[in-house]
């Protein structure tokens, strides 16, 4: 089981805390503009939250596999960032 730590934790606090903050906009009746502002911060803040995971995740399995593995593990770490998009 992956444990993930502190900081990244943080950040999807952040996140959930960014998420909260719209749609108390979108209750008080904010600009669309604003809103989307908003929106697109949180989409650039999960991203990079994948990109911190898959990158820790795959050096990990990198120091706990054989070198042959290599490839494989990278193609996978490529595959899931593919994927989240």
């Amino acid at each position: 089981m992956k444990k993930y730590d502190a900081k990244t934790k943080n950040r999807i606090k952040r996140i959930e805390g960014q998420i909260r903050g719209i749609l108390r906009m979108m209750e008080e009746g904010k600009d669309c503009k604003d809103v989307v502002t908003q929106l697109s911060a949180v989409r650039s803040a999960v991203d990079r939250t994948i990109g911190v995971i898959v990158s820790e995740n795959l050096i990990e399995c990198m120091n706990n596999s054989k070198s042959e593995d290599v490839d494989e593990l990278v193609q996978e770490a490529i595959n899931l960032i593919v994927k989240s998009r």
